[in-house]
């Protein structure tokens, strides 16, 4: 039995100096995303090099997680996983 995902994922090891259109337009190819959010130090206002993404299905979701764990994307390998929730 293969175990459910969800539809919320967690982005690290993102470059710096990625923006918020390039971390939407990385993931759109898969899915419909219902929320990205590039995580922002509050002090320098640049990137901290990670993010969440949500897709409207598990499916999106899952096609995300294999097309772009372990990719090199904008100099940086990027590793790209399911969410954990935040009660644990």
């Amino acid at each position: 039995m293969s175990q459910r995902i969800g539809t919320k994922l967690f982005v690290n090891r993102l470059s710096f100096h990625t923006t918020k259109q390039r971390f939407e337009s990385l993931f759109s190819p898969f899915g419909e995303i219902t929320e990205a959010t590039l995580i922002i130090d509050p002090n320098t206002q640049r990137p901290k090099g990670f993010g969440f993404v949500s897709y409207k299905s598990e499916i999106q979701a899952e096609k995300a997680i294999k097309a772009l764990n372990g990719r090199i994307v904008d100099g940086r390998i990027i590793f790209v996983e399911p969410a954990k929730p935040k009660d644990s």
